[in-house]
């Protein structure tokens, strides 16, 4: 079909001076005549409909279009075929990626970025300006589209995916101002994979490409697939890079193709015969450098010494040498690994001295024998050596003897330093979940390597004045809360555990470093006009990733003490009034163990879609218990106690569940559907009849449901009544969590994004409370007691910070119809400021 004619488009010839100009003044004068004729009332609510009428029309971007073209609006693609083909809506999604230009943006069949566009062009300063290039788009139209282009686009893919047969054609449908194009792509069934064949042949290289093929990514049977074969390529050439092929390029592979009468294709897997001969032959290390001070132009030599078996150049004022061999798996008289390269280099990055790290490798001259001594030799583990296993050959190579065949490198392991101290000072806007936010200053002193071992000690002093409004939903209470802390972290590169015969606390096959973690801190919170709490930590744990998206912490020691002080009258008569607020906020130790296991797609950002997973367990006191009973040591109240101090006793599990679907297959588009569920359960036992007050679950506030304050739902069926509303804040706590979140968002402006969400959940009692009315779980009721909220939000995005604006309405409470305080029916809603996402 002809395409339509090119229209260039450009600015007015006499641009209005001002935007509002732009309208003909006959639009308006129908409307200003008819006006003068109605009643006051009336004439205002015209006006209201009219100007919206008027807006609605100017943001269609309809008439912004130039005589004889048309508004493109999009493409539809439809695959037609004998049968459905395997992934359709894959290759619909594929076929769809390839359609240029793109639409302007539109919103409810509105196009706002055209209308801010058509308030500036040709303006070169000034606020129109900044409408145009900064808020608006040009105009996308008809003509600027290139079918024929996108057609043959369309059947590259379609050749990529065997449909080697394929013919797309096209459609334009036109109405009074708009057109789009709809694609039909006719296909019919694609060739398949019938035999796959790897090179013959005995070189080295024939014979380690072929022990690659179990893992083979082509399958008989299977549809040809361009990519399959690309990433064939890539694998084929990992596995060689991992068996000491360091100059080899997946360049040199190709695959050449036979087809049958059949649809079906024999693959063979060869090698160029212009590869030179340093790409076929594995490489092994000899020597392996290590320098932790490099600069550049340091000119100034110094010694290596020999430290585990590498040439190491001493920074004793820094390093001790075993912090950093610790981090090295390049050995010599391995066989060269490109994993071990990359695990060397996260590992000493991870260390968290180093701005820069880098590795060289220089190839061995022939003849040069200089090379590691026995003990150099020694160091390396007899798994990471050169053997008849890596070559892949079933000829023998021993691993030191520098085998006819094989090349030799030197490795140059260079790391440029951070500054070993440093001071900062972060002032800020703090936001919790538990909705209070203000001003917060923090000062953190940081050494890099505090004993020489790559160890990092991290010293922060925090403070923090935050208000929380509307507190528990009451609309007359603001509380008001000051925090100051100190504490101090001692990171250590390694994992400090007993030897065991069945566990490498190196984690040889990890790319991270794991960390065994020392801390300690003094917190004191003072709520204004009720209490002041001291709260002291000790702990002792150990982190570590098996993978870029697995991580555990292990916590085995985590104590606290919580003690209550400066208790104000209200606040005190209130906790003789509410035996579990008081049991919840006495003076006691915390005699915590806990796991924690975390699972992230999030790092894995060219998925479409991703998984977040996070589940804990934790238990306090049992230890602590069991010793007691023995002793025999309890107070007057019949708690065991250490030091004359209760402590408590409790177990939790905690579930938190997040899906991630990004609605285009382009990463670079943020719109996508956010979904969430948390889950948690504590149970007092023993020497505790409730859980600690900072153990207990809340929900409500800006990073829970947003329609209500937080703390300000359940437990239960709960809602507080006379003197307690006030007090709510500290009542609509719970032993039980279950909440469910799910959230639409878009890009609208560069920086900008727009959401929808609705909200969903509760929390309730294990033990009945006669104080809390309807806050026990029960399994046949607890789904009609969830709380549910719904509205719409802005956030500001500039990647390094998110302010996030959300505006919610109550649309059911725990105990059915949302009520004020006066019990009558209300929706109001409620608006959350908070920094960064709610997840």
């Amino acid at each position: 079909m002809t395409q339509p004619p090119t229209h260039r488009l450009g600015a007015p010839e006499a641009p209005a001076r001002r935007l509002w100009a732009r309208w003909p003044a006959h639009l308006f004068n129908p409307i200003v005549l008819s006006l003068t004729h109605l009643p006051s009332r009336l004439r205002f609510r015209n006006v209201l409909v009219g100007g919206a009428a008027l807006w609605l029309s100017a943001c269609s971007g309809l008439k912004y279009i130039p005589a004889n073209e048309k508004l493109y609006t999009g493409s539809t693609v439809k695959i037609e075929a004998p049968e459905k083909p395997k992934n359709e809506s894959a290759l619909v999604t594929e076929l769809e990626a390839v359609v240029r230009p793109k639409p302007n943006f539109s919103f409810l069949g509105l196009r706002p970025k055209l209308f801010f566009w058509h308030l500036g062009v040709g303006k070169t300063k000034g606020l129109g300006h900044f409408f145009a290039n900064k808020l608006g788009e040009a105009p996308v139209l008809l003509s600027q589209v290139k079918i024929p282009a996108t057609e043959n686009l369309m059947l590259n893919r379609l050749y990529n995916h065997g449909f080697f047969a394929a013919k797309v054609g096209h459609e334009v449908k036109e109405k009074a101002n708009t057109a789009q194009v709809d694609y039909k792509a006719t296909v019919d069934r694609a060739y398949t994979i019938r035999s796959i064949t790897f090179p013959q042949g005995d070189t080295l290289l024939n014979a380690a490409i072929r022990q690659t093929a179990p893992n083979t990514l082509l399958k008989v049977g299977a549809p040809y697939d361009l990519a399959v074969l690309t990433n064939e390529r890539l694998r084929i050439d990992e596995a060689l890079k991992n068996q000491g092929y360091y100059y080899f390029s997946a360049d040199a592979l190709l695959f050449e193709v036979d087809s049958t009468y059949h649809k079906e294709l024999n693959v063979f897997v060869t090698v160029k015969g212009t590869t030179p001969t340093r790409s076929r032959q594995p490489y092994q290390l000899r020597n392996v450098t290590l320098n932790t001070d490099y600069v550049l132009t340091d000119t100034t030599y110094r010694p290596p010494i020999m430290a585990d078996g590498f040439r190491y150049f001493p920074d004793e004022e820094m390093f001790r040498a075993r912090a950093i061999t610790r981090a090295t798996f390049l050995f010599p008289d391995s066989l060269y690994r490109r994993k071990r390269r990359d695990q060397t280099l996260s590992r000493l990055m991870s260390l968290g001295t180093f701005k820069f790290v880098e590795i060289r490798f220089r190839p061995v001259a022939a003849g040069d024998s200089a090379g590691p001594t026995a003990r150099y030799r020694a160091n390396a583990p007899a798994s990471l050596r050169a053997d008849s296993t890596d070559i892949g050959t079933t000829q023998q190579f021993p691993a030191l003897s520098g085998p006819v065949g094989l090349g030799r490198l030197d490795a140059d392991v260079l790391m440029t330093q951070l500054k070993k101290k440093s001071l900062r000072a972060e002032l800020g806007l703090v936001s919790k979940s538990n909705g209070f936010v203000g001003p917060g200053l923090k000062v953190t002193f940081r050494n890099r390597s505090a004993f020489h071992g790559a160890e990092q000690l991290l010293v922060n002093a925090t403070a923090s004045t935050e208000t929380q409004s509307n507190a528990g939903g009451s609309g007359a209470l603001g509380l008001t809360s000051y925090e100051l802390g100190v504490d101090a972290q001692l990171l250590v590169p390694r994992l400090i555990v007993p030897n065991l015969p069945f566990f490498n606390p190196r984690l040889v096959n990890s790319d991270f470093q794991p960390r065994t973690t020392f801390g300690a801190g003094i917190k004191m919170v003072t709520r204004a006009g009720f209490f002041t709490e001291q709260l002291v930590n000790l702990n002792y744990g150990y982190n570590f990733k098996t993978k870029i998206t697995n991580e555990q912490q292990i916590t085995p020691i985590d104590v606290s003490y919580v003690r209550l002080s400066n208790t104000d009258t209200a606040f005190t008569n209130l906790l003789e009034r509410k035996q579990f607020l008081k049991n919840s906020f006495r003076e006691q130790f915390i005699l915590a163990s806990s796991y924690r296991y975390t699972y992230n797609q999030q790092v894995l950002e060219q998925r479409r879609q991703q998984i977040y997973f996070q589940g804990g367990i934790e238990t306090s006191g049992n230890l602590a218990a069991l010793i007691s009973s023995k002793v025999g040591t309890k107070n007057d109240d019949g708690k065991y106690t250490i030091g004359n101090q209760a402590f408590s006793q409790y177990a939790k599990l905690d579930l938190e569940i997040r899906e991630y679907f990004r609605l285009s297959a382009d990463p670079a588009k943020g719109n996508r559907i956010v979904g969430r569920l948390l889950a948690g359960v504590g149970r007092p036992y023993g020497n505790s009849s409730v859980l600690p007050y900072i153990k207990q679950y809340g929900v409500g506030g800006p990073n829970s449901i947003r329609a209500f304050a937080a703390r300000g739902i359940g437990p239960g069926t709960y809602k507080p009544t006379g003197a307690d509303v006030n007090n709510s804040f500290y009542d609509q706590v719970g032993d039980m969590r279950l909440e469910g979140n799910l959230e639409y968002r878009q890009d609208l402006f560069p920086y900008v994004k727009g959401a929808l969400f609705v909200d969903a959940g509760n929390i309730w009692l294990v033990n009945n409370d006669p104080a809390r009315p309807g806050g026990q779980f029960s399994a046949s009721t607890f789904l009609n007691q969830l709380a549910v909220g719904a509205g719409a939000g802005i956030r500001i995005d500039v990647q390094f910070f998110v302010i996030r604006l959300d505006y919610a309405v109550p649309l059911r409470a725990g105990y059915g119809t949302p009520t004020d305080t006066n019990g009558n029916v209300s929706h109001t809603g409620r608006l959350n400021l908070a920094i960064g996402y709610p997840f």
